[in-house]
């Protein structure tokens, strides 16, 4: 029974960070391709390091709620069996999604620009480039999303 709960265990944390979506200035959605995008250049004014915050899905709950009902499960017998496994899948599935927002937050930094025609914006993305203040750089907009690149 140990095993089990280790292979569910690390199938949880395989699942969750597969999970894991980018919001990366250098990883683009699949339908981003051969769409027009906007370019603006300006000048990076100030660098600020923040979290992205984790996914919440209902897949670290139910995951985690599965590992702890089967865990909980195995404690007495009979209804005492059942009361653990209840009580098992319950705090399971608050760990589980506890788990998952933990293991799929991400460093991101917070980007400001002062674009060429005077106007300031900023943008927050994860922290896989560097950038600083002097740094000219390119803001490419499509959609909804923009990203700051060198």
């Amino acid at each position: 029974m140990g095993i089990l709960k280790l292979l569910l265990i690390a199938f949880l944390a395989v699942f969750l960070a597969a999970c894991a979506s980018s919001n990366s200035g250098s990883v683009y959605k699949r339908d981003d391709a051969r769409k027009v995008q906007t370019v603006k250049t300006g000048v990076v004014e100030s660098v600020r390091t923040v979290k992205l915050e984790g996914t919440k899905s209902p897949v670290g709950t139910v995951a985690g709620g599965a590992v702890g009902g089967i865990a909980g499960s195995s404690v007495g017998h009979g209804r005492g069996s059942a009361i653990g496994a209840v009580i098992g899948a319950v705090a399971g599935g608050i760990a589980g999604s506890a788990i998952e927002e933990g293991v799929t937050r991400k460093d991101a930094i917070e980007i400001t620009v002062k674009l060429d025609g005077g106007a300031m914006i900023a943008i927050v993305q994860e922290a896989d480039e560097e950038f600083h203040p002097g740094d000219k750089v390119r803001i490419v907009e499509g959609g909804d999303t923009s990203r700051v690149t060198h």
